[in-house]
């Protein structure tokens, strides 16, 4: 006996629903199309799979005992057509933020490579866990700021120096570098960092550790109001660059020194998934990645034990 998939993704619809008329809605198909497919289903088992009421239906208990297992059909099919799906369409990889290191990572696995590319900017807004677990994103590029989530695997991905951003008439804007130290009592105005974001915790973390003070008040009216609002301050600085806030001739970069921070970005993907390209991404990453410099560079401490350092 041969089982028709449809006719059981049918009787999952009415149990689920509760009704032919909300199954039919859902599966697009006509009330009397649905009660067909059920029909010859229960004619196929040789069984009542459902109770007909005009309240609606709910299975017999020989439809109890089967449901079990259809949904285990229905899954296994589901399951059996995603691969084949999941092969055609583009590897789908959360950068995070635009003009940083992970799309330039991103931009030089598509360009070396033959696989096509489906690139998110979540800013956050995604949960990790689930788009990586449901597959709604193949691969995402974060920083990890505890245990990860089951089936969650990650390596390190890059170490991206952080420069400041001052304007013309801050002291320190005739200077190319500047040591991390010398930061300490200065105030770093970055309205961006939400709080609870894994990124705010980078920069509270150097903020203890350096003296810098982190000021997040104000709402964020766009890039023209901070690099405005930091070209007019003697006073304040940003820890972002150029490429973030391009176009401000009255602001000026200035490198960060002995030690660098660096932010610790990591690739995450779920272990369940099976796109060909995912591997080929994994390696890209881990062949480009640099090890990191305890001595010349500076990374929040729960970061250390995730970033290995070199020889």
């Amino acid at each position: 006996m041969e089982l028709d998939l449809g006719a059981v993704r049918a009787f999952l619809a009415v149990v689920d629903d509760g009704q032919f008329t909300a199954a039919s809605d859902r599966l697009g198909m006509t009330q009397q199309a649905v009660s067909k497919r059920i029909a010859r289903l229960e004619a196929d088992l040789g069984v009542a799979l459902l109770t007909r009421a005009r309240t609606g239906a709910e299975p017999t208990e020989d439809g109890a005992a089967f449901l079990p297992h259809a949904r285990a059909l229905i899954g296994l099919a589901d399951q059996a057509a995603g691969m084949f799906r999941v092969r055609r369409r583009a590897l789908r990889i959360d950068a995070l933020a635009r003009a940083s290191a992970p799309i330039d990572i991103v931009r030089d696995f598509y360009e070396t490579g033959d696989t096509d590319v489906d690139l998110v900017v979540s800013r956050g807004a995604l949960s990790r866990r689930t788009a990586l677990a449901d597959g709604s994103v193949d691969a995402a590029f974060g920083r990890v700021t505890g245990p990860l989530p089951p089936g969650v695997r990650r390596i390190p991905a890059w170490l991206e120096p952080i420069p400041i951003l001052v304007g013309r008439r801050h002291r320190l804007a005739r200077r190319r570098r500047v040591a991390l130290p010398e930061l300490s009592g200065l105030t770093a105005w970055m309205p961006g960092n939400a709080r609870d974001t894994e990124w705010a915790e980078f920069y509270d973390f150097l903020s203890a550790d350096f003296g810098v003070r982190i000021d997040t008040s104000g709402p964020v009216f766009g890039a023209d109001h901070i690099m405005e609002k930091i070209a007019a301050s003697p006073d304040l600085i940003t820890f972002a660059n150029k490429t973030q806030f391009p176009g401000y001739p009255d602001v000026v970069e200035i490198t960060v020194t002995d030690p660098v921070p660096v932010y610790p970005w990591s690739l995450m993907w779920h272990e369940g998934n099976r796109h060909p390209s995912l591997p080929l991404l994994i390696d890209h990453v881990g062949d480009h990645y640099r090890p990191f410099a305890p001595r010349t560079q500076w990374i929040p401490a729960p970061d250390h034990p995730l970033f290995p350092t070199g020889p």
